[in-house]
């Protein structure tokens, strides 16, 4: 029996009418005074500080009853010493005290989903058995895991090379200004983070190993489906937590845990919370051999939900396009409306080139035309933006619009049409002129034409990613493009970027060119290959040359490195989670003699 069981029973055991004659509690005497919330009961559970916090919850300053959580324990406990989850001696799935058929929402359940799993990783767990912490029965043994644990090891890494950690640096107000790189039980560094880190990540993406049994999914048991879901609700619950109010989270999986992963988030973030799933496409058909029926899989998605929906800063992202053939007219303006005139787009580039008409343009091209025309108008519009034109029907015209349209249409002119916030508009026949050039972006310092950014992302190429950072991940790496796009879309300078399933670290290596604070966690030891090495590559190496250090530094130039300018510079931190046994167990291995 536990320590607090021990405790509960004997301040129950102080109301006579709450024990029967052998001196055992009346367990549903006690579950029907907490329904009807009874005065003793509350006085007894009220009185002891350790049993208060268990079943009563702080709303501004008052106490109230959490009656279920209470009736949950009584009716779970039945007073045995090992933990167990309720799903062993129910019968029906039941969230909250409550049967399926009696809610209304839809929930997932699972097995051991009232748990909490470790998870462990390293070489000293390998051969145990996974244990499952019940939430209500273990609390001790969850307390004292999710306490915040001894990191060692420290090291700063710079263009310098590797350094002594003596302090962290922190801001005014004492929070870590520092990009932290820790190895270790992803749950346990969470946690670990929560006292300096709470309502302070900006923005969380994390790319977890997908569960589809051949993925090289390193930890025990081999994760089957239940031991996944617990494993993903576990570190969900704490990445919220640390979640700024104004934050987001992106998390990267396959078709196959898609739908559970959806609900999860939809329990732990709120539904109304959820912004998109978004489609990407990561391969090409050709190439693939066919060994499962049915299409190519070559689409993988990104569950979008923000910490608060109200509270989230929108952007609009833009994707670079080609030419959009619906532009399609060449505008000579002039001051006065009545004199503004249109040629169609092809015209106007053959009489440019020098041509008197498509004809003799075809004679000269032969075969070669219709691909010479393309680039043609692609490029004279390009270069014309301001001035190429397609005629649109306006989104949810008022009376005066369609009025006004009408008019342009009958009478074959142009008509300007001032809207309520100042802008103008211009018709012609019928419909709404959009100039090309409002299409136009900079992007990476360039300017392209774009479109809006949508929920399917096929813009990013996965060609070329392997050898990203200097670094190589077999079947798991992303492309750092991918990674800019989502940065951009929620954070500014200097915001903080979490990533618990850091791989081979293409997120942190990403918001370390893009100015952003990271912390990154990783459980596993990839060698050459590891997330370490490849934000070292970022950082790189002042070059000396003649004896004389050089301004330049040696450093990635792969990946974003180019549409950042990215130069080398800044440093990171490296901790690691104290070892225990694993420890000893690493010195064993590499002993020569007994």
């Amino acid at each position: 029996m536990n320590k607090f069981h021990e405790v509960l029973t004997e301040q129950l055991s102080r109301e006579s009418s709450f024990i029967n004659d052998n001196g055992d509690l009346k367990k549903f005497v006690i579950i029907d005074a907490a329904y009807n919330i009874n005065p003793r009961l509350i006085e007894l559970l009220i009185e002891i500080d350790e049993i208060k916090s268990k079943f009563f919850i702080d709303i501004k300053n008052h106490w109230v009853f959490d009656i279920n959580l209470f009736v949950q324990y009584m009716e779970n406990k039945n007073f045995l010493k090992d933990s167990y989850t309720r799903y062993k001696n129910k019968i029906g799935l039941n969230i909250d005290g409550k049967f399926l058929n009696q809610r209304n929402e839809v929930s997932l359940v699972w097995p051991f989903k009232d748990c909490v799993l470790e998870g462990g990783q390293t070489k000293e767990d390998q051969k145990r058995p996974e244990i499952f912490f019940n939430e209500l029965l273990a609390q001790e043994e969850i307390d004292q895991l999710f306490e915040p644990k001894v990191l060692s090891n420290w090291k700063r890494y710079t263009t310098d090379g590797e350094k002594k950690v003596t302090k962290l640096k922190t801001d005014k107000k004492g929070n870590i200004k520092e990009n932290l790189i820790i190895k270790g039980n992803n749950l346990l560094a969470l946690h670990s983070l929560l006292p300096r880190f709470e309502e302070k990540i900006k923005l969380i993406y994390i790319d977890p190993p997908y569960n589809t049994g051949n993925d090289s999914f390193g930890y025990n048991d081999n994760f089957n489906h239940s031991t996944w879901l617990t494993f993903m609700k576990n570190r969900l619950q704490i990445a919220h937590k640390l979640l700024s109010r104004k934050g987001a989270i992106f998390i990267q999986i396959d078709h196959h845990q898609l739908g559970n992963l959806n609900i999860i988030l939809n329990e732990i973030f709120g539904k109304n919370n959820k912004v998109q799933i978004i489609s990407i496409k990561t391969a090409s058909p050709a190439g693939f051999k066919t060994v499962n029926p049915g299409p190519i899989d070559v689409t993988e998605y990104i569950l979008f939900y923000t910490k608060d929906k109200s509270n989230f800063n929108f952007k609009k992202g833009y994707v670079p396009v080609g030419y959009n053939k619906n532009y399609n007219l060449y505008l000579e303006k002039n001051t006065d409306l009545s004199k503004w005139s249109f040629t169609p787009i092809k015209q106007k580039v053959i009489e440019e080139a020098g041509y008197e008409s498509e004809k003799e343009a075809k004679k000269k091209f032969g075969s070669l035309w219709f691909s010479v025309i393309k680039v043609m108008i692609k490029d004279f519009a390009y270069n014309n933006a301001n001035n190429i034109v397609s005629i649109r029907d306006p989104h949810k015209p008022t009376e005066k619009l369609k009025k006004l349209m009408i008019k342009s249409k009958n009478e074959k002119c142009v008509i300007e049409y001032v809207r309520e916030n100042g802008s103008k508009m211009y018709l012609y026949k019928g419909g709404a002129l959009a100039f090309y050039s409002n299409k136009m972006q900079n992007i990476d310092g360039k300017n392209e034409i774009t479109e809006l950014l949508t929920d399917f992302w096929n813009h990013i190429s996965w060609a070329g990613i392997a050898n990203e950072g200097g670094v190589k991940l077999k079947n798991g790496k992303k492309p750092e493009k991918l990674l800019k796009q989502i940065i951009e879309l929620v954070t500014e300078k200097n915001d903080i970027v979490l990533d618990y399933h850091l791989g081979s670290g293409t997120s942190c290596a990403v918001a370390h060119k893009m100015g952003r604070q990271y912390i990154g966690i990783e459980q596993l030891d990839y060698g050459k290959n590891d997330s370490t090495i490849r934000l070292q590559n970022v950082i790189g190496k002042k070059i000396k040359k003649d004896g004389e250090w050089l301004d330049s530094i040696d450093c990635d130039k792969s990946g974003i490195s180019k549409a950042v300018n990215w130069q080398g510079g800044g440093n990171f931190v490296y901790c690691e989670l104290k070892k225990y046994n694993q420890t000893f167990i690493e010195q064993i291995e590499i002993a020569k003699n007994s």
